[in-house]
């Protein structure tokens, strides 16, 4: 018999201290779309949604459970691929005062090499924005 496999990641979620400051800075800073959602148990949820992925929000005072064994603000490491040029990006992120915090850089992503910026979200998650290489 074949294990079984996966094929993609559909969402994360990410514990935060201020929904409406994280909606402000992915949407504003990295043009993701803000959606609200009610799952089946009736409550109201935020998601942040980009391409065909998105991220959960739960709010660190009260996440939802299920959630990690120990889920909290600032512990994320995020890297998101584009197809803008990362000097684009570095003027983008200039003119809304947020501060590149290291790079451009080469790095290794899932499928080769990129190019990175990293910058921090309201909470101190970390967030890598990479163009491929080649």
């Amino acid at each position: 018999m074949t294990a079984p496999r996966l094929t993609a990641l559909d969402h994360l979620v990410l514990t935060v201290t201020d929904i409406d400051a994280t909606v402000g800075f992915y949407t504003g800073a990295l043009g993701m779309n803000a959606e609200v959602f009610h799952p089946a148990d009736g409550s109201r949820r935020t998601a942040l949604r980009f391409g065909q992925q998105k991220i959960n929000l739960h709010p660190a005072a009260a996440p939802f459970d299920p959630k990690a064994a120990h889920p909290g603000p600032g512990t994320a490491d995020l890297c998101f691929l584009t197809e803008t040029p990362l000097s684009d990006w570095q003027a983008h992120l200039a003119d809304r005062e947020i501060a590149i915090e290291h790079g451009p850089i080469r790095r290794t992503g899932a499928t080769g090499p990129i190019l990175s910026l990293y910058i921090r979200d309201p909470d101190g998650n970390l967030i890598e924005i990479a163009t491929p290489i080649g």
